[in-house]
């Protein structure tokens, strides 16, 4: 039975992401060996789109207040990529992590998954 995800996010500069979700976003971590990081995320949900482009897959960390968030993140230092917009389903904005890449952050307006 699968009883778990690994998400696995690609990185310029892995040793300053990983400082990211260590520091930065507190998460809880094991060490795998040799510095490797694996990080407990928080419940998670996962959604499939239709789309006619190329197939892909973003990560989007969820939040119960977006605009306490990104204050609170913003006074670490985070630099946030997208202003906060607003959905029918959800608050969502962007944020960059030190390596480069983006993470999405979300508010979601609908009932989660997560409190099934």
């Amino acid at each position: 039975m699968i009883n778990g995800a690994h998400v696995i996010i690609y990185s310029r500069d892995a040793e300053a992401d990983r400082a990211f979700f260590r520091d930065v976003l507190e998460y809880p971590h094991v060490d795998a060996g040799g510095g490797w990081l694996i990080f407990r995320l928080p419940p998670a949900e996962v959604a499939v789109h239709p789309t006619d482009g190329p197939e892909t897959q973003e990560l989007y960390l969820m939040c119960d207040d977006v605009d306490a968030t990104v204050t609170n993140l913003a006074a670490k230092g985070v630099e946030f990529t997208q202003p906060v917009t607003d959905a029918r389903w959800g608050r969502l904005t962007r944020f960059r992590l030190p390596g480069g890449g983006e993470v999405g952050l979300y508010e979601p307006r609908h009932e989660r998954a997560t409190d099934l």
